[in-house]
């Protein structure tokens, strides 16, 4: 396999043709082994995030939902039963992005992991494909979600123009991904893998206005995307067509999402020849990617040996961005509704810092409802401001960095900085680290034992010594 394979000239081609002919030339072709691997792994964090949310009330009731709903034993609704494909789609979604822990490409600031995963294995389900063309499948959906991403990156703003918009790129992006994902799967041509990027551009959707004020329908936004990309491929297989001009067209995505800013050539260049997925970002912490460099500031703090006791005042210092979602409603940061919307807000999650040693540092036990509600956490909290910093501003949103200043009731003054966030390729987690998060993820609902089933499935993928009835069986939890 050749680069020249994937992506050989063609200059007449649209944006949506070009993405279609590659992705069908992926799915002819084949990828590398390491690429397959990476994304794997990709699969393996995705799927313990959604066993860690299994029993969240949210889940429950888009549960209920999709089982009255009823449908076609086609795909597994991870920890439940089968249903159809796009129903399993919008549960599986949903549980990988209901905890927020779901992994990050930078600088688009998406999430591409939690709509793309759920979409490919629920069709893979329904097709009886192989473990090989589902990871093939996934690389491909996580690219399109991505560069789709970046075309709305406005580099002389340093932010997504999705965000500035209100937009969760995720949601709409990941819906377009998805859905070339679940194209491949069922063996479309390459004309109709356009057209179901065509069709998925009608329906992507999600508002962030939940991050700042509460409401739960963030954790929905990956099911509905994922839901959607396999509606929007099947329906492209059966024959409903999709505009070839759906991206670049002036009534298209870019114009209609992006306008004038827009930069399509985020879309087209390298693309077959470079991917994406090897540089995401996994998440050490299940809370906003924006609060984790405070985290890693606050615990550098404690461990230098200053305690809440000692505390008179605390400063987090962010990119200008970041405030919106961590920091305002100033009130609604420092005493946060839920644990859920506790996971979104800048003082508490710095103040669990220092009280937690759960997980890689803190963990699903310091978000629940209970310690939203912690007197010594909120006593903390109440002492930081969160302000803007230029020195972040210029790093933004290739990291999210963080500087904590910490004024102590002796009028010592201690600062940490943290610049690249852990987790990334500049601070990668272990295999070990990435371990302990899938393991301790998967023992909220299942046993240890059949956590190690899974993960040795899922890294039995890109050998195709898993089947994709076998990966199935093990998603249907504890409960099978």
């Amino acid at each position: 396999m050749t680069n020249s394979t994937l992506n050989p000239s063609a200059p007449d081609e649209t944006l949506a043709q070009q993405i279609a002919r590659v992705a069908h030339n992926v799915h002819t072709d084949g990828l590398p082994q390491q690429i397959r691997h990476e994304s794997a792994m990709r699969v393996l964090d995705c799927l313990g995030n959604s066993f860690a949310a299994a029993n969240l009330r949210v889940v429950d009731q888009m549960r209920t939902i999709v089982t009255a709903w009823g449908g076609n034993d086609q795909a597994t609704a991870i920890n439940a039963t089968k249903t159809n494909a796009p129903n399993a789609a919008l549960l599986n979604g949903t549980m990988a992005h209901a905890l927020d822990f779901d992994d990050t490409h930078l600088p688009s600031v998406l999430h591409p992991s939690a709509s793309v995963v759920p979409a490919a294995i629920a069709t893979a389900e329904l097709t009886n494909t192989s473990g090989i063309a589902l990871l093939d499948a996934i690389t491909m959906g996580i690219e399109v979600t991505c560069r789709l991403g970046m075309a709305g990156y406005d580099r002389e703003l340093g932010n997504s123009i999705f965000f500035e918009h209100g937009l969760h790129a995720t949601s709409i992006t990941g819906t377009m991904g998805a859905a070339v994902a679940s194209a491949m799967l069922l063996g479309s041509t390459a004309d109709q893998i356009a057209s179901a990027l065509g069709i998925a551009a009608s329906m992507g959707a999600g508002l962030l206005e939940a991050n700042r004020t509460g409401g739960t329908v963030k954790r929905l936004h990956c099911g509905w995307a994922a839901h959607a990309g396999v509606v929007a491929a099947q329906s492209a297989h059966a024959g409903v067509t999709g505009p070839p001009t759906v991206l670049e067209g002036r009534f298209g995505f870019l114009q209609a999402y992006l306008g004038d800013r827009a930069i399509p050539s985020e879309i087209s260049e390298d693309l077959g020849t470079k991917w994406v997925v090897p540089g995401l970002f996994y998440k050490p912490y299940p809370c906003n990617h924006f609060t984790h460099a405070g985290i890693d500031a606050a615990r550098e703090l404690r461990e230098r040996g200053i305690t809440p006791a000692q505390i008179e005042h605390i400063t987090l210092a962010v990119p200008t961005p970041v405030l919106r979602t961590i920091a305002e409603p100033r009130k609604a940061k420092a005493t946060p509704e839920s644990g859920y919307h506790a996971a979104f807000s800048g003082p508490f999650t710095l103040a669990s810092a220092w009280f937690s040693d759960e997980g890689l540092g803190v963990f699903h036990e310091d978000f629940t409802d209970e310690s939203a509600m912690n007197p010594d956490r909120l006593a903390l909290a109440a002492k930081v401001t969160c302000v803007p910093s230029e020195k972040c501003d210029s790093i933004f949103p290739n990291q999210f960095p963080a500087i904590v200043t910490a004024t102590l009731t002796d009028g010592s003054v201690h600062v940490a900085e943290v610049l690249s966030n852990r987790g990334g390729p500049e601070r990668p987690l272990t295999d070990a680290e990435l371990g302990i998060k899938f393991t301790k993820n998967c023992e909220r609902t299942i046993t240890k034992d059949h956590a190690d089933q899974i993960r040795a499935a899922v890294q039995g993928l890109a050998s195709g010594d898993t089947t994709i009835q076998k990966l199935g069986e093990l998603l249907k939890g504890d409960q099978q």
